[in-house]
């Protein structure tokens, strides 16, 4: 197999260099695929065909002159909850009805293609984007390329799982309560939530709607920059959209450097707290936060305001909005929901409309008390989850809460701020764990220099799993 560049941004430049072809990088996107998709489950549905001729259009682009931006004739995989004209959105589920954006595009899909990027395929999610799989369905059930014995996370699997093997080199997800980080921990790459309303939701099938975010995953934080680009921005056709320009989230300064930023350290709610906790995690976070101040960072110590309240005004606000989407389905073809789903849409029920309203005061009041700890500091700092990724045996014998147990992503959904995940380290049993960056509304920008900061000092994000680099070297 062809040896590519491991990050979006290192292709696009060899790509401009003239070192490689998009042809090159999608036929090893599909050798790739071909090789390791059967163990990983990445895919739903390629489109292999496809890819080809975008990528066949983005040299004819590039030989023209012709540049559309860093994702032009880069191999990009699309979460099957986000319709795409090219093939049926199933949101890995009996019940979506076939027809549900039968050939249309999401926002974020029409502007990937204007971007000029080759998408590869639909990939797996859990179904509606929640919950855990269930084996007794007729969908794939995603495998992490570190362990095949584990989860690769939810709902974003497919994506995380992909750009950890290499498959495509960067991805769409969706976060809701942590569904692009998530698998962006437990996989080993790079993920960054945007600000509610950065991204127009038009196009995807909902799961909380006041909660749900569009973001990618990728090797880096760059990486992860380059994609937010091409994909935000308002739109008219999504009210939850913000009115607000796009920012260049590579002006940088990408030196390196996080002179003059005041980091704030979160440890009270996150560290200690898990009785499972992995003994790894609070040694590699530790040195994750001293590499920081090394680059130049003032660390503080912080405590994020409201957070268990935060967490449970997010879990009812998901429920009650869930609900709202699949009453009618619940009702007349439950059995055809996943296990975990009929289970949890259901305790939509259990909360009355003065629940529901309470718990946005609640969120409310996180967001005005937060905002308070962000007058003091430019970025907090917490671990991604203080657990590696379960296995698939205690996932499905243990449901939805225990998977979510030890992941500290839910906080920052409810809230609606941005953020970022990047690679820290490994367990003792060589699985990834990850350092979680947060920021003011709409200061991505800020993320993706302290991630990129932080993976200039370390390579953890370069770590590619055993399975992928023997695909490569055979």
């Amino acid at each position: 197999m062809t040896e590519i560049p491991l990050t979006l941004t290192d292709a696009a430049a060899a790509l401009r260099a003239g070192e490689l072809t998009s042809a090159e990088l999608v036929e090893e996107s599909i050798a790739r695929a071909d090789a390791l998709d059967d163990q990983l489950g990445v895919y739903l549905v390629r489109f292999d065909d496809d890819a080809r001729a975008r990528a066949a259009q983005a040299d004819a682009d590039f030989a023209a002159g012709i540049d559309r931006g860093p994702l032009q004739g880069i191999p990009i995989g699309v979460k099957d909850i986000l319709a795409m004209a090219e093939g049926p959105t199933t949101a890995q589920s009996l019940i979506l009805d076939p027809a549900w954006g039968e050939g249309k595009d999401a926002i974020v899909v029409e502007r990937l293609k204007a971007a000029g990027a080759a998408i590869t395929g639909k990939l797996t999610t859990m179904e509606f984007a929640s919950a855990v799989p269930d084996p007794d369905k007729p969908f794939p059930l995603p495998r992490n390329p570190w362990d095949l014995d584990t989860w690769p996370g939810g709902s974003s699997s497919g994506t995380g799982a992909g750009v950890a093997a290499g498959l495509f080199l960067a991805g769409v997800g969706t976060d809701t309560g942590g569904s692009i980080r998530i698998p962006a921990i437990f996989c080993g790459v790079s993920g960054l939530m945007p600000t509610f309303g950065r991204v127009p939701n038009a196009g995807c099938v909902p799961l909380g709607y006041s909660l749900d975010h569009i973001g990618p995953l990728a090797r880096s934080a760059r990486d992860c920059g380059a994609f937010l680009g091409a994909i935000a921005g308002p739109d008219p056709r999504d009210p939850y959209a913000v009115d607000r320009g796009v920012d260049d989230y590579l002006a940088g300064p990408l030196d390196g450097s996080l002179a003059g930023l005041r980091v704030g350290v979160e440890r009270i709610n996150h560290l200690g707290v898990d009785p499972e906790e992995d003994p790894a995690v609070a040694a590699t976070f530790e040195a994750a936060v001293a590499r920081l101040g090394e680059l130049g960072a003032t660390v503080v110590e912080v405590t994020i305001p409201h957070y268990a309240e935060a967490l449970v005004a997010a879990m009812i606000t998901c429920v009650a909005e869930s609900l709202a989407y699949h009453r009618e389905d619940l009702r007349e073809r439950a059995h055809d929901y996943h296990r975990s789903n009929r289970s949890m849409y259901p305790l939509g029920a259990c909360f009355t409309g003065a629940d529901y309203v309470q718990a946005q005061r609640v969120r409310r009041v996180a967001q005005r008390s937060l905002a308070t700890v962000f007058a003091d500091v430019d970025l907090i700092a917490t671990p991604g989850a203080t657990r590696v990724s379960p296995t698939y045996e205690r996932m499905l014998t243990g449901g939805t809460m225990d998977v979510l147990a030890g992941v500290h992503t839910m906080y920052w959904d409810a809230v609606g701020n941005p953020a970022l995940v990047v690679p820290m380290g490994f367990n003792g049993d060589g699985l990834p764990l990850s350092l979680q960056l947060a920021a003011r509304p709409f200061e991505e920008a800020l993320l993706v220099r302290a991630g990129d900061a932080y993976q200039q000092a370390t390579d953890w994000h370069l770590r590619v799993p055993p399975l992928a680099a023997e695909v490569v070297a055979a």
